[in-house]
């Protein structure tokens, strides 16, 4: 077990009696979170280093700066690198030069402490891909060509690399060509998808990059434009005419791509499915395309998970393109949950594993460890605190909120409203009410919560970054709050 150590003044260091080979780290931290991280590198071991702690006179490791730890960090001999932590806030540049030992931020929450050391043994690469997003705007239709460029930058935003301009049947779009044309000004590489040859004429002429769908009848567009085809059958959902058609364009020694066509469920979807595996089979090295919004728009399930499977089946089957929608409500994030899929299914399939542990992005609604602290250590916490402000923690048995005066559990926010004395004080309450709405949403779903902070929502949602090197400026409930202690006494509403 770690022994304690004096003698640092308003510092403590605890360090641990066995030794390891590997380097002397030091883990800075508050009086509250001393214990906490005890344990938890307590049990991180054998982990190849040696550690200490070291407390920096405050309670609260959050409220930790770098100019605080310079002054108070002691000396650094024979120290092989400072953890501060996750929500310390400054420059850790000047730390490092000024003491020659390397400083670097831990995670933000202490429990978070393993997979911060795994991380750094294994950093997975998320920049590559080999899968193309199109992106159709189907109604492009009834849209101003400044309307589909403003569409198209939002979809360009969240990954996609091409603009689909869809088609609707036997309705004119006579604009057809001038949304080619300021899509192709604006910089987007663009297709038109449409079954109509003089919509799939204008678009090529516009300057289309490429053109859906082409099938044994049609191949002669190709012929006249410069234009890489999306291949279809004649019937769409019959394999051996789709072969047919890639049979007749192999010839000409063009790029192509070949879509066998995703069926909605209970309209074919599995032996649609199965398909694109024999089309794979027939033509092993040829480019395929999937269109996935016939699952994603005709099921109402949440589209994260239905994606990031569907993505699973084109990385499988090496398939290099996806035509996706964002016509429903519910998938209204579609691009986005695709363009971070493609990542994940190629970073797993380089290693040749399922894809877990690599990234939390695709989980939204669910963490995997959603609650890093029980209830017995958020009782350990509420044990040392001396002031009046709240703390919020979730534990798998409710909502914990506690300061000097109380610690309370309740798994509804209204149970702890009578207990919390802040009937008078309307920015307070407003704070705790957002607060506890929270942390009710994180308990319910399994997610989890810190406070001050978004909930997460993976790459549906994605969190803005944290500033890591200024605190957070100061709320509208807090100014409000400190605006009402300074009114004099009559002022007092």
């Amino acid at each position: 077990m770690p022994t304690l150590q004096a003698g640092w003044g308003p510092v403590r260091a605890v360090i641990m009696t066995q030794t390891y080979s590997g380097e002397h780290i030091v883990f800075v931290t508050g009086k509250l979170a001393e214990r906490s991280l005890a344990r938890v590198l307590t049990e991180l071991t054998p982990c190849g280093f040696t550690w200490e702690i070291r407390v920096l006179g405050v309670a609260v490791a959050a409220l930790l700066t770098t100019d605080m730890i310079a002054r108070r960090i002691g000396d650094l001999s024979g120290i092989s690198r400072v953890i501060v932590p996750g929500r310390c806030r400054g420059d850790l540049a000047p730390l490092s030069a000024r003491f020659g030992v390397p400083f670097e931020r831990g995670p933000e929450e202490l429990k978070d402490m393993p997979g911060h050391f795994g991380a750094q043994r294994r950093t997975r690469d998320l920049t590559r891909h080999d899968c193309l997003i199109f992106a159709e705007i189907v109604d492009a239709p009834h849209l101003t060509p400044e309307a589909v460029v403003a569409r198209a930058r939002r979809y360009r935003e969240d990954g996609a690399d091409v603009i689909d301009v869809g088609c609707i049947p036997d309705l004119p779009f006579p604009a057809l060509a001038d949304c080619v044309a300021a899509l192709k000004s604006d910089g987007f590489r663009v297709s038109v998808d449409s079954l109509d040859t003089d919509d799939l004429v204008a678009g090529a002429r516009a300057g289309a990059d490429y053109l859906f769908s082409l099938h044994e009848d049609t191949l002669w567009i190709a012929d006249e434009y410069p234009v890489t085809p999306i291949l279809i059958g004649r019937n769409p959902h019959d394999i051996d005419a789709l072969c047919r058609t890639i049979n007749a364009f192999l010839p000409r020694a063009r790029p192509f791509y070949a879509d066998a066509i995703l069926d909605p469920i209970h309209h074919g979807f599995t032996a649609s499915v199965l398909r694109y595996q024999t089309l794979r089979a027939r033509f092993p090295e040829i480019a395929m395309l999937m269109g996935i919004g016939n699952l994603s728009e005709l099921t109402h399930a949440d589209t994260l998970g239905l994606n990031t499977l569907l993505m699973g089946i084109v990385s499988e089957l090496s398939i290099s393109a996806v035509l996706t929608t964002e016509v429903s409500g519910h998938c209204r994030s579609v691009v986005r949950e695709i363009a971070h899929a493609r990542r994940i299914l190629f970073a797993a399939r380089e290693d040749g594993m399922p894809p877990c542990h690599i990234d939390e992005g695709l989980m939204a609604l669910h963490e995997r460890k959603p609650f890093p602290w029980t209830a017995e250590e958020i009782g350990e916490f509420a044990n040392g605190v001396k002031d009046p402000n709240y703390r919020i923690q979730v534990a798998a048995d409710g909502i914990h909120i506690y300061n000097r005066d109380g610690h309370h559990v309740a798994i509804d926010p209204y149970d702890l409203f009578p207990k919390l004395g802040v009937e008078t004080d309307g920015g307070h309450a407003f704070y705790l009410g957002l607060e506890l709405a929270r942390a009710q949403i994180a308990w319910q779903l399994g997610k989890r919560y810190e406070q001050d902070e978004e909930l997460g929502w993976g790459c549906v949602r994605p969190r803005v970054v944290t500033d890591q090197i200024h605190f957070a400026a100061e709320r509208s409930t807090l100014a409000a709050r400190r605006a009402r202690r300074r009114k004099p006494a009559g002022d007092q509403e």
